[in-house]
């Protein structure tokens, strides 16, 4: 893993939050965009080398949704870049960490995503991602 990417905000209201975090934050997003396969939109807050990513639900049985209903607004996950996600998430079923879609997916923000579960993660949600373009 190369660094922590981003950190994932589970938010109700993606434009109230981007009002908030643009005061807290000093700069504007520069990137907002809808993951229809996830039912989630986003939004990204670049500061130095990492990020902050808005998520706000767009389905009722989106994972987002859900986790919202379960515990409100807050940390969702942490986000890790990796070189090559394919061999990360193989070193890491061989750690006998639990990878929740062992295929990468196109997330947000050009990226190729896979996720460890949670209760491996002492409870945390974990996000690899790597740039489409690498």
């Amino acid at each position: 893993m190369n660094k922590i990417e981003h950190l994932g905000i589970a938010v109700k209201d993606i434009a109230a939050s981007n009002e908030l975090f643009t005061k807290l934050l000093g700069v504007a997003p520069y990137k907002e965009e809808e993951v229809a396969s996830e039912g989630v939109k986003t939004s990204f807050f670049e500061m130095g080398e990492s990020k902050i990513e808005l998520l706000e639900a767009t389905k009722k049985d989106s994972p987002i949704a859900k986790f919202l209903e379960k515990k409100g607004e807050g940390i969702h996950h942490i986000a890790f870049a990796v070189a090559d996600i394919q061999s990360e998430i193989e070193r890491l079923k061989g750690e006998g960490f639990v990878v929740l879609n062992e295929t990468p997916k196109r997330g947000a923000d050009n990226k190729w995503v896979a996720f460890l579960h949670p209760k491996n993660t002492n409870g945390v949600l974990i996000e690899l991602c790597q740039d489409i373009d690498s």
